[in-house]
């Protein structure tokens, strides 16, 4: 059995306003950093509030998802045609979560796998 670290400060939870801010800037800079953004941000924000928890976790679980159909579309023959359908799919989702999570709601992604659980 492990024992806790005594030197880790525990983190101070973020305001509902923080919480919906950095909610907002996840889906938004994941846009353009489509895997990288929300896996920071699960690595940070995580354990700062139910709220960012969701949405990181929702996000994170989406960019997984997309690389996963890079990777199906790059190894077929058919898929190197389609290669410009994922950029679309992740910029219209990302800013419909962005708006969501702006309104205060809890967003699932309509396409995405669970593959890490909130």
């Amino acid at each position: 059995m492990t024992e806790p670290n005594p030197y880790a400060v525990p983190q101070e939870p973020l305001s509902p306003e923080m919480e919906r801010l950095w909610a907002i800037a996840i889906h938004a800079f994941g846009i353009v950093l489509e895997f990288f953004a929300p896996l920071l941000g699960y690595l940070f924000l995580k354990d700062r509030g139910p709220f960012i928890r969701h949405h990181v976790t929702e996000s994170l679980n989406f960019g997984i998802s997309m690389l996963l159909l890079y990777a199906v579309l790059a190894i077929s023959i058919i898929g190197w045609f389609l290669f410009w359908v994922p950029p679309i799919i992740w910029t219209v989702f990302r800013i419909i979560a962005a708006y969501k999570a702006s309104l205060g709601e809890f967003y699932r992604y309509p396409v995405s796998i669970r593959f890490i659980k909130n």
